[in-house]
């Protein structure tokens, strides 16, 4: 089944680009991560966490707000609700996901167009394993959306990582 975007969709995307730009100038990595519950209410927002975190190169958006919504919603609510990325999850994020019971992701910059942008960068060596295939492997479904307003994730990364070496 394909899945398309709608127009709530592309808002929320940006407003998760929004929480990367705000990680970024906080002096963290420009990633950021929103979580909006099955009435269309924005309920968490997540920044990347790897320097506020001590340098935790596990400390992604999509997996701190992953943990953080196990924690405060029952996995059935969770079904219901979407996870805006500005990138698409990681294998370590989607397994996050998965686990949390989160049921559609919806995401800006692909991984493999990180990985392309960034190189092996150390503190970004990007695993390029598309999350639609860590799902797939699950016993549930997750609705997957993206990429989506790749060029505009992209300029979140590119400001970045063009001057962070």
């Amino acid at each position: 089944m394909i899945h398309t975007a709608s127009d709530d969709d592309l808002v929320f995307l940006r407003h998760a680009f929004s929480v990367a730009d705000q990680s970024r100038l906080a002096g963290d990595h420009p990633f950021g991560a929103i979580l909006v519950d099955g009435q269309g209410e924005i309920v968490m927002t997540q920044g990347n966490g790897f320097s506020s975190e001590g340098h935790d190169m596990t400390a992604h958006a999509e997996r701190l707000l992953a943990s953080r919504a196990s924690k405060a919603y029952s996995a059935s609510a969770l079904r219901d609700f979407t996870l805006y990325s500005s990138a698409e999850p990681c294998a370590m994020c989607a397994g996050a996901i998965y686990w949390a019971g989160i049921g559609r992701v919806v995401y800006g910059q692909s991984e493999a167009h990180l990985k392309a942008m960034t190189g092996n960068h150390p503190e970004n060596p990007t695993l390029d394993l598309p999350c639609r295939l860590v799902f797939a492997a699950g016993q549930r479904d997750t609705v997957v959306i993206g990429p989506l307003l790749e060029e505009e994730a992209a300029d979140l990364q590119r400001s970045f990582w063009e001057t962070h070496s």
